[in-house]
């Protein structure tokens, strides 16, 4: 299983919302690549990114930011936030992004799901982001009125191999990982899923570990507060692979 320490941009710098609200802001550091620095000398072996501005805007807007968190450190990187159009998702592969996340677009413009499917396989996740089951869209300032398991299944048919699978609910509140509804999404879907949200200790990386459907998972809040040791974290998800 993957670790993905997640960095969140905004207006420059690095922070994390409680619950996604963006009157719930804490900033952990000026800079975000020197975060990003930090967490590829622990050992991760990717990035999770979120253009916070980005997702409220509707497309890019921390480009210089994540251009240096990419000429910092030679891990690879996912990076979700307002991509909505295939000229953005171009533009992000081009300057060195590994994995573009879509959200909102799942719902509103599935098409262009397929169309990016098709012209960038194996470069792009779908972010399902969603409170009590119901998907939120736009910055999750909005319900969508759709399942997530629905949109789920709606996305493998389009050729979507990765989900990123976030509980809102649980997300910055420490609450722990809500792993029995991420490994119900990934075996509905038949694709690998990225648990995202809550999660709080090592005990919540363990329940993850004992789900074939889960790949990895985003630990935000935990590593940055110290809750969650990065090192230990990552030795454990390398046990577990060796074991298998």
């Amino acid at each position: 299983m993957i670790i993905y320490p997640a960095i969140d941009i905004r207006g420059g710098r690095c922070v994390r919302l409680t619950e996604g609200r963006f009157d719930k802001e804490t900033v952990f550091a000026d800079d975000p690549a020197e975060m990003a620095v930090k967490w590829a000398e622990c050992g991760a072996r990717y990035l999770h990114l979120v253009d916070l501005d980005g997702a409220l805007a509707g497309e890019s807007r921390n480009l210089e930011v994540i251009k240096r968190i990419l000429a910092a450190t030679a891990i690879p990187v996912q990076l979700g936030g307002g991509i909505r159009t295939m000229e953005n998702i171009s533009r992000l592969l081009e300057i060195g992004v590994s994995r573009v996340i879509l959200g909102s677009a799942a719902v509103k413009n599935p098409s262009l799901i397929e169309e990016a499917c098709k012209k960038y396989p194996y470069q792009i996740a779908v972010g399902i982001d969603a409170k009590n089951g119901d998907v939120a869209i736009e910055g999750w300032e909005k319900g969508s009125g759709m399942g997530a398991i629905e949109l789920a299944k709606k996305m493998a048919c389009y050729g979507v191999d990765k989900i990123i699978f976030t509980d809102i609910s649980r997300d910055g509140m420490l609450t722990g990982v809500n792993a029995e509804a991420t490994a119900e999404l990934a075996e509905a879907a038949k694709v690998d899923v990225i648990a995202s949200g809550g999660i709080a200790s090592l005990d919540d990386i363990k329940k993850l570990l004992k789900y074939k459907g889960i790949s990895g998972c985003i630990i935000g809040k935990a590593i940055y507060t110290g809750a969650i040791d990065l090192k230990a974290a990552l030795r454990l998800a390398e046990e577990e692979d060796n074991a298998h």
